[in-house]
């Protein structure tokens, strides 16, 4: 009988954030098996709610503020300061969530434009955190809306982007293009003393057939042709940080480099160590030794497909349950081509009952992932109990 359940999903863009999406699913299982041990382990990948949460888990807290938004308007965010708690090492830490003031959900639909988007906000939550004495900025990596290689997070630091008639780029990786030098003179000089971390998906890379303009500029609203566009600025972004600034690692495909727009690249010019987010973000979980004790393991995320394996919640998961033989399922609003293929996923479902519009299912989103749940470990408990080798 299974009694004991870890369930660790990831959030769902623009629906679940990961504790909604663990509270959802536990209340799934506990219809099904009321006095179910439930072991909840909401996982961030360093998108969206990645400060809230590791705030949450060190004893730290939440710095509010009003920064440059991925339109170049005002918006309230936030970065965190962490506690005594953190794995990081203590309370000199400071967490920069991009997606807080840069994240695609911070983009309306009709607004969609990887080219006109910017990571200025990022920038501007680095020098504010700067601002409090840390020592070190923990930069969370995912659920962006921009292309712009963190040119506008550089410009904020105090970079100058100059074209060919040494004019100031306007903001927006479709100017990428335009960009002939990069003057470093006004950078914050306390950059100099200050260990920037950045926790990203190392599969991401800026350049080349898997760059992250092709990859991902059509899921932030690119066409074709920008997307080519967007590709052709980031080839030159990463030739000219490279050519007039310091760097010491490979910004055209290096891991990392490609994530939240190509951020990557542009703060690893400025001498930030690109780490893989889940080594750098589940330390603090005691992850392995919680999934080990459960009977099942539950992980969820908006789309399973053969993009899960490249550094997603439920792949590492899977992983690290798989470790202890520990049996996985996975949940998820759509499924894609290869998600049959997840290693280390036992059996998987899609949350939806029937065919339903986006904006409906992203509104039910709870409930869908709560009902879906239930069928799933209904189902399972079933074939537990029928006797090896019997007809259905």
């Amino acid at each position: 009988m299974l009694t004991r359940f870890a369930v660790a999903p990831s959030g769902f863009k623009e629906s679940l954030s990961a504790q909604a999406a663990a509270d959802a699913i536990a209340a799934g299982v506990r219809r099904v098996v009321p006095d179910a041990e439930v072991d909840l382990i909401p996982l961030v990948d360093g998108g969206e709610g990645t400060a809230r949460a590791l705030a949450s888990a060190t004893g730290g807290r939440l710095v509010a503020l009003p920064a440059t938004g991925p339109l170049g308007e005002p918006v309230g965010t936030h970065f965190a300061l962490l506690g005594t708690g953190s794995s990081l090492g203590s309370a000199d830490t400071a967490v920069v969530e991009m997606a807080a003031v840069a994240g695609l959900s911070l983009v309306p639909h009709g607004l969609r434009d990887p080219g006109a988007t910017t990571t200025y906000g990022v920038g501007e939550l680095i020098r504010a955190a700067l601002d409090t004495g840390v020592r070190r900025i923990l930069v969370g990596c995912g659920d962006s809306g921009t292309s712009d290689g963190g040119a506008g997070a550089l410009q904020a630091l105090g970079a100058r982007l100059l074209d060919e008639d040494g004019f100031e780029l306007p903001q927006g990786g479709r100017e990428l293009t335009r960009l002939h030098h990069i003057d470093p003179k006004g950078l914050d000089p306390r950059l100099a003393h200050t260990e920037l971390l950045v926790a990203c998906n190392p599969y991401n890379v800026l350049c080349g057939e898997r760059g992250v303009a092709r990859v991902f500029g059509p899921q932030k609203g690119a066409t074709p042709a920008q997307v080519e566009e967007l590709s052709a600025g980031l080839e030159n972004w990463a030739y000219v940080l490279t050519r007039d600034l310091p760097v010491t690692c490979d910004l055209y495909g290096g891991p990392g480099t490609g994530a939240s727009g190509g951020l990557g690249a542009g703060l690893a010019a400025l001498g930030a160590r690109l780490l893989p987010r889940f080594e750098v973000l589940l330390d603090h979980l005691d992850l392995d030794a919680r999934l080990a004790r459960a009977d099942l393991v539950i992980t969820a995320e908006g789309s399973l497909d053969h993009q899960t394996p490249r550094g997603k919640v439920p792949a590492e998961v899977a992983r690290r349950a798989k470790l202890t033989g520990r049996p996985v399922l996975a949940l998820a609003g759509t499924l894609g081509e290869g998600a049959h293929t997840v290693p280390g996923v036992d059996a998987y479902t899609g949350i939806l009952p029937a065919p339903m519009a986006l904006a409906e299912a992203l509104l039910r989103a709870s409930e869908l992932l709560t009902d879906a749940t239930e069928r799933a470990l209904r189902m399972i408990l079933l074939g537990a109990g029928l006797p090896r080798g019997a007809g259905v």
